[in-house]
């Protein structure tokens, strides 16, 4: 390929046309002509050597040309923050290792490279396919951790979420949308998103419903998971597990408990229809549906004050006014004794 800028020619890997089985590689041989190192060469690589010269360790054998970057003021970067907000897959997303292991390299078939990640203890192996023409991050017989990439590519945070956990997740999505604000200069408390990040990894899918009242593969909030498991294991039952999920903002609004918070936000013929044939009933918990109800709030100095007040539906009962004790013939006579008393002092005065 002709370099347009400095005129100089240079040899750039392409892929044989209707080969499936077979991948450009550079060999690393000794003096005595034995294959030291593989590295196998992605589409478009720009080979820096040629074939028969001597390579020292550093040498740069091919450099990968990157593609165009794309715009990077706040318009070009707020697709990624939606994509992030809506945990939607992105476009030729990485693949990454589910467990540590070894790497080996596998044989390709119909186009496709296999890689193998085989556990130190040889019990567990991961099989995964990788297109022919990619950049392969590693090499064979190189050790990778979990949810290390082992090709080039935004990550996929539902992979994140089932391999590396909740906690890593969470904090991917706070740092990926943080770094498109801060390219402009633009601070934003990480609190803020934090906040937006744990309703979208509030919900959870029963996988075993134990002896709790869930279904199998019912999407419940995290809280009542909870609460229900406590209560269960009080009364000596078994508890439920799940999985947690991860939804865009959308789906978590449209996922909440309260249909008239549901309703006021998107799909509301679809929301109102679905409460009225489940019979829903709306308790008012949160703030929005307080809001278009008329009510206060849920929040506030205020709160508990408020919360503890008791409205009566009908007038309270009158209480009967206890009967004086029945007095014996000895205390009678005393309180006779003691009215005449008094009577005649007051005649006297």
């Amino acid at each position: 390929q002709l370099d347009e800028v400095t005129g100089l020619a240079q040899l750039v890997v392409t892929l044989p046309p209707g080969d499936e089985k077979h991948q450009p590689m550079i060999l690393i041989r000794d003096s005595a002509g034995r294959t030291r190192k593989k590295y196998l060469m992605p589409s478009r690589a720009h080979l820096m050597v040629a074939d028969g010269d001597e390579v020292m360790p550093g040498d740069v054998l091919a450099k990968i040309p990157r593609e165009t970057t794309k715009t990077k003021d706040i318009t070009g970067g707020l697709p990624r923050v939606v994509e992030l907000f809506e945990t939607r897959k992105p476009k030729d997303p990485a693949v990454i290792s589910e467990i540590d292991g070894i790497v080996r390299y596998g044989e390709i078939t119909k186009g496709l490279r296999r890689i193998y990640v085989e556990s130190e203890d040889g019990k567990t192996v991961k099989e995964y396919a990788i297109p022919r023409g990619v950049h392969i991050n590693v090499q064979e017989g190189e050790r990778v951790r979990a949810g290390e990439p082992l090709i080039d590519g935004p990550l996929n945070p539902h992979d994140l979420l089932a391999v590396l956990g909740e906690k890593f997740t969470q904090a991917y999505l706070v740092n990926s949308i943080q770094e498109v604000y801060r390219l402009q200069g633009v601070n934003i408390n990480d609190k803020h998103i934090e906040v937006i990040v744990r309703q979208m990894m509030r919900w959870v899918k029963v996988e075993d419903v134990g002896d709790t009242s869930f279904i199998l593969e019912e999407q419940v909030d995290k809280f009542r998971f909870r609460e229900e498991n406590e209560r269960v294991i009080k009364e000596g039952g078994r508890p439920a597990t799940g999985r947690p999920l991860l939804l865009g903002i959308t789906k978590a609004s449209l996922s909440t408990d309260s249909f008239i918070s549901a309703a006021s936000f998107q799909e509301t013929t679809r929301v109102l229809t679905e409460a009225a044939i489940s019979g829903k009933v709306d308790y008012l918990r949160g703030l929005k549906e307080n809001v278009i109800m008329g009510r206060l709030i849920p929040a506030g100095t205020g709160l508990e004050y408020y919360r503890n007040i008791r409205l009566l539906t009908q007038p309270p009962a009158e209480v009967p006014t206890p009967a004086e004790p029945e007095l014996t013939p000895e205390e009678a006579a005393a309180m006779d004794f003691l009215r005449a008393d008094s009577g005649g002092a007051t005649a006297e005065n």
